[in-house]
């Protein structure tokens, strides 16, 4: 049980984003709560017994050596023990220091245990880095777009982003294309609001052009309206079905098998033993990477994102397996306003729109024949892939 709650808390760790961005961490932490009371109590239990067994186990030895003790003491007196015997029977009366010496450093290990536990324990008591809102304002009913407002971000050095200023319309697909190292995921999780910017805002915007602060949202409503979908988007320990339901416990089976077909999870399924019932193993161990980024994606899906941003989802699927995301993210994008992070073309290219970000700022922006046509930014991050690529589906109908 031990073993099993480290393994399903190391897991918690590293999908940590992903529990915060679909407002699914007081559930994960309900059940860490419960399992790690369960293995408390059985471990209290087990201390307990060993206390006691040892505790008796060391009155015994004490009393027999107290009983030698009293009787070498004795029979010195009364002149029946003399000679090297006496110095033994002292010796005999020193060994019953070493349980005392043994119970003091047991006291030192139980101290040592207490602190380990109140630093655990400030750590998760520790407050969010992005605080909640005193007074949140809601957000508006019905698609939502995204503004980024003179962006500036640091991880304590070099500014990462330096100015960014971007504007994606309600409903709009926009391709985030850079060099590695370029600030892309950074803006994916100031996004998400993992993290505020040090300068700037991250805007929500509404159909009439009214803008929302994400500062001024509070957290669980900014969950069901944001959704961000990494690379390394992990699984965790359980069904395939509670991994799909994550985002959206409540959603019935007919709307998983919908996103399941639209993401060929429903392939999955019917592959495991146990179709949508089936475990996935720690960290989802059970599946590909392919298969992963199909269940991150249909899981996102599923929670009804107004604002979905994918940071290099696709990156372990072939060409095939991302034309066949690309359909999936088609249905209902009208309704969604979708940002892709990747460097692949032919994903790029299905965007409405591309920002190119060098250097912390935005140096390009239109769709990819203006940009291609040109022979900038994009041209410059891309290479010689930037041409030839055979036109693919829009990601907006």
């Amino acid at each position: 049980a031990g073993a099993e709650l480290s393994a399903d808390t190391v897991e918690t760790v590293d999908g940590l984003r992903e529990l915060l961005a679909f407002d699914a961490l007081d559930k994960r932490r309900a059940a860490l709560r419960e399992q790690g009371e369960r293995v408390g109590r059985a471990q209290r239990a087990e201390a307990v017994w060993e206390a006691g067994a040892a505790a008796v186990r060391e009155v015994l030895i004490v009393l027999a050596l107290l009983a030698v003790v009293a009787a070498a003491g004795h029979a010195a007196l009364t002149d029946r023990l003399h000679g090297p015997w006496v110095p033994a029977a002292l010796a005999l009366s020193l060994a019953v220091l070493a349980p005392v010496a043994e119970a003091a450093r047991a006291l030192g290990q139980a101290a040592g245990l207490r602190a380990a536990a109140a630093r655990v324990g400030a750590g998760v008591r520790a407050p969010a880095l992005a605080p909640e809102p005193a007074e949140p304002r809601p957000l508006p009913g019905g698609p939502l777009g995204l503004r980024l407002r003179a962006l500036r971000f640091d991880y304590g050095g070099a500014p990462v982003l330096d100015g960014v200023e971007l504007t994606v319309p309600p409903g709009q697909t926009l391709a985030l294309v850079g060099a590695s190292g370029a600030g892309k995921s950074t803006c994916a999780q100031l996004i998400a609001r993992f993290w505020d910017p040090r300068q700037g805002a991250v805007q929500l915007l509404a159909a009439d052009g009214s803008a929302t602060d994400l500062r001024d949202v509070a957290d669980a409503e900014l969950r069901g309206a944001v959704a961000v979908v990494g690379q390394e988007a992990p699984l965790f320990h359980g069904t395939l079905a509670e991994n799909l339901r994550l985002a959206a416990p409540d959603a019935d089976d007919a709307e998983l098998a919908r996103v399941a077909r639209l993401c060929g999870v429903d392939r999955i399924a019917a592959a495991l033993p146990d179709g949508m019932a089936s475990p996935v193993g720690e960290r989802g161990a059970t599946l590909s990477g392919g298969q992963r980024a199909r269940v991150a994606l249909a899981r996102a899906l599923l929670a009804g994102p107004r604002v979905l941003v994918l940071d290099e989802t696709t990156a372990h699927l072939d060409n095939s397996g991302e034309a066949e995301l690309a359909a999936a993210l088609r249905a209902g994008a009208a309704d969604r306003t979708t940002v892709v992070i990747a460097h692949r073309p032919a994903t790029i290219r299905r965007a409405d729109r591309i920002a190119v970000l060098e250097n912390g700022r935005i140096t390009e922006t239109g769709d990819w024949r203006e940009l291609t046509a040109a022979g900038g930014a994009l041209t410059r991050v891309l290479g010689s892939s930037a041409s030839g690529t055979p036109d693919p589906a829009p990601l907006r109908t």
